[in-house]
């Protein structure tokens, strides 16, 4: 968890429930709130003018949403969409701000959990310039199997669907399923009840 729970009930925090498919924050809205999850999980992402869904992260339990946007007077470039039924602690961002000024490790440890995020945002921004539809798949697959700290093949489960994939990587459904067929195929993956082992 990025912020101890108990801190931020201290400072006003209330935990707010949402329903699968609720947002949570809106595109063009203006910050307001701290947003940290307790238990659930969410989706940062854009609905394209064409209707298309654009995936930037998954974030789940322990994560914060938008923190970064609290401390711009810019609205939100993204929306926080509940994908299960979801816990979200909110902070009110002037009682956030007496938190952080109380509490000097705060800042380390939001810089620590941005430059994480930085770190896979930037890997993604590359990978989305590839041509290659593979590559942008095993570079997902990579960054969720380091992220998760997994080493040995075939030990992590993928947990996103083939749609899931293909708004993370700017591909079509179809695509992917192509590709991970591929990659079943030179032993890249194994398949076991539909669920993904890289």
């Amino acid at each position: 968890m990025l912020i101890d729970e108990d801190l931020l009930f201290r400072y006003g925090g209330e935990l707010v429930n949402f329903r699968k498919n609720d947002f949570i924050f809106k595109e063009l809205e203006y910050p307001k709130f701290y947003f940290q999850i307790k238990h659930g999980n969410v989706k940062i992402n854009n609905y394209q003018s064409e209707g298309k869904e654009f995936i930037h992260s998954f974030p789940s339990a322990g994560h914060s949403l938008g923190e970064t946007f609290i401390f711009s007077d810019r609205p939100y470039p993204v929306n926080a969409v509940a994908m299960t039924d979801s816990g979200i602690i909110r902070v009110l961002a002037s009682k956030f701000f007496d938190l952080v000024n109380s509490n000097a490790n705060i800042i380390y440890q939001l810089y620590q959990y941005t430059s994480q995020r930085m770190h896979y945002r930037y890997v993604m921004l590359n990978n989305l310039s590839s041509v290659n539809p593979y590559s942008k798949v095993l570079c997902v697959m990579d960054c969720l199997k380091q992220y998760h700290q997994v080493a040995e093949q075939f030990c992590y489960q993928i947990p996103y669907t083939r749609l899931e994939i293909a708004s993370l990587t700017g591909l079509r459904v179809e695509t992917v399923i192509r590709v991970i067929k591929k990659m079943e195929r030179e032993d890249i993956v194994k398949i076991i009840s539909g669920k993904i082992f890289y």
